[in-house]
């Protein structure tokens, strides 16, 4: 199967890949993320997956577009329900690129996330699947979650503290100094 694979970040790739190779499937990476805030975020996440690609043999496809804006106008009218939004707008580009480059199928480490609506995931890849006329693959990578995230630190990839947005970076710190105030 030529499965092309969207990749929110190294880290997240690092379960997915290993689980679809030992299935046979040698996949080929895309990178499509407009939703990561700020620009060094974006950065940091984007070289260390050009970094460690390289370093695995994975092909990645890169579409590098930071998308602060349109990202932000886009989700400004209902903020608390972004994500949906956010895994449209990425597996959309995804669907389009495996249609008109000869894929079989498209897949994201998106699942390997328990912190991710895999649920939501899977509905948005299936109806995005039948729009462009190309297989969604709906693979939950949940389960290898913790030894992917164990062996992206022994390699010393770069590990982010937020989901991507500007807005998970505010949920973050909220979560993080309501947490230091009950301590008080």
């Amino acid at each position: 199967m030529k499965l092309l694979l969207h990749i929110c970040c190294a880290p997240c790739s690092v379960a997915c890949v290993k689980q679809l190779r030992s299935e046979g499937i040698e996949p080929t990476g895309f990178w499509y993320n407009p939703n990561i805030h700020p620009f060094t975020e974006y950065r940091a996440r984007r070289n260390c997956l050009t970094d460690y690609a390289k370093s695995i043999g994975l092909e990645l496809v890169m579409e590098d577009e930071y998308g602060l804006r349109p990202f932000v106008k886009a989700v400004c009218g209902d903020i608390d329900g972004r994500c949906g939004y956010c895994y449209a707008c990425r597996l959309a580009e995804t669907a389009r690129y495996a249609a008109e480059n000869g894929f079989d199928a498209f897949c994201t480490t998106l699942t390997v996330s328990p912190y991710q609506n895999t649920p939501l995931i899977f509905e948005t890849g299936e109806k995005l699947a039948r729009q462009y006329g190309v297989k969604f693959a709906p693979y939950d990578f949940s389960p290898h979650y913790r030894e992917g995230q164990d062996e992206a630190r022994a390699l010393g990839l770069y590990m982010q503290k937020y989901c991507g947005c500007v807005f998970s970076e505010e949920d973050r710190y909220c979560k993080k100094k309501k947490k230091k105030a009950e301590a008080c």
